[in-house]
């Protein structure tokens, strides 16, 4: 299959959850944990009235969230779907004046003619299914202030506990799946995702010509991915203890390499 092909059969799986994403399968209470560090991280580094760029921005959350703090937000994402989402939110919330919603993906950021950012940011994994990262780069670059930021949060290639669910269940290919190093069909309602993992290193070599590393951390390293929600809600005190060990250690050398996603901020150079 062809990359073109792969973005649109992405886009459409997107399409078929749209409507219900924002509940358990998109914004349950360990995706929220996720959300949340990036938003910190951002209110840390971009002050409020500066100009954002959502890559993939699903259902609109994070763009909402953003222009409530004071900020400007252009919203993209691939799917219809989303984008309609995304459409609904702004209006219900009455932000249309800060948040404007454009339909296209993180692979056609050229589209954005001469806009610029103060700083762009992709919440959740959208850049895993892009293709070609240093054509990200490159589009981030040429719409970015100078000095602006990047913040993307992605999933990582080394999940310790996808690894010990999926083999104590017997699947070895689901337990093997963030170790392949081209793109991987996932199964979203009746369609595929084509998902390709990366460790940070990995992750920041597509971006390292135009970009300088500011920091990164583990997102969900001892807390289970967000499909376990069930187990989350069960085992309520062990979690509690979990997710202090995980604001405790995401950010230590080798732990920080982990995790369901990791948060990576970059500021562009001069």
């Amino acid at each position: 299959m062809n990359l073109t092909s792969q973005h649109t059969e992405t886009a459409r799986a997107f399409d078929s959850v749209a409507a219900e994403y924002d509940g358990e399968r998109g914004n349950n209470a360990l995706v929220q944990i996720m959300r949340a560090a990036l938003w910190r991280e951002m209110m840390r580094h971009v002050p409020r009235g500066a100009r954002l760029l959502d890559i993939g921005c699903g259902t609109g959350i994070d763009a909402i969230y953003f222009a409530q703090q004071g900020y400007t937000v252009t919203a993209t994402d691939a799917s219809h779907g989303m984008v309609n989402q995304t459409r609904q939110r702004v209006a219900r919330a009455e932000l249309e004046k800060r948040v404007e919603v454009l339909h296209f993906g993180a692979h056609e950021l050229e589209r954005l003619d001469t806009q610029t950012f103060d700083a762009i940011y992709s919440d959740l994994g959208p850049l895993n299914c892009v293709a070609d990262l240093r054509a990200v780069s490159h589009q981030c670059a040429a719409h970015l202030q100078p000095d602006g930021f990047l913040i993307f949060s992605v999933m990582g290639r080394f999940c310790p506990w996808e690894i010990v669910y999926y083999a104590a269940r017997g699947d070895f290919h689901a337990a093997r799946r963030r170790f392949s190093r081209g793109a991987v069909p996932v199964n979203l309602n009746d369609g595929i995702v084509w998902t390709r993992y990366y460790s940070p290193r990995e992750f920041f070599k597509h971006f390292e010509n135009e970009f300088q590393l500011v920091t990164y951390r583990a997102l969900n390293l001892f807390l289970p991915p967000p499909y376990l929600i069930r187990w989350y809600e069960r085992f309520r005190n062990p979690m509690t203890l979990l997710a202090a060990l995980n604001a405790t250690f995401d950010a230590l050398p080798l732990l920080r390499e982990g995790g369901d996603h990791f948060l990576m901020t970059l500021r562009k150079k001069a």
